[in-house]
């Protein structure tokens, strides 16, 4: 069984925690993170000054972030699938001491 595989091509901020992605397949997701940033990986980008430095890894063609932080870019795809389970995993995640 084969998936399809999705690259980020470009992005951008559009609002706090809110950036405009585009796909290889010429398709679009604007995405609002912030209610997906819990948990050790995630809680710093609620520094927007962090979350801003967002950008694309050459090599995987997703999202990055200085801290490590990234999301499959199949997941970025279908965001709109998966957003409800990354949500719930995220308030899961904030009862969780650091």
């Amino acid at each position: 069984m084969s998936h399809p595989i999705y690259r980020v091509v470009s992005f951008e901020i559009v609002a706090p925690y809110t950036l405009r992605v585009r796909f290889d397949d010429d398709t679009v997701q604007t995405i609002n993170f912030k209610p997906a940033l819990a948990g050790e990986l995630y809680a710093p980008l609620c520094d927007l000054d962090l979350f801003n430095q967002a950008g694309i890894d050459p090599e995987v063609h997703t999202l990055v972030w200085p801290n490590g932080a990234d999301f499959d870019p199949a997941t970025l795809h279908d965001w709109p699938t998966h957003e409800q389970a990354l949500r719930e995993r995220a308030r899961v995640w904030q009862t969780i001491p650091v």
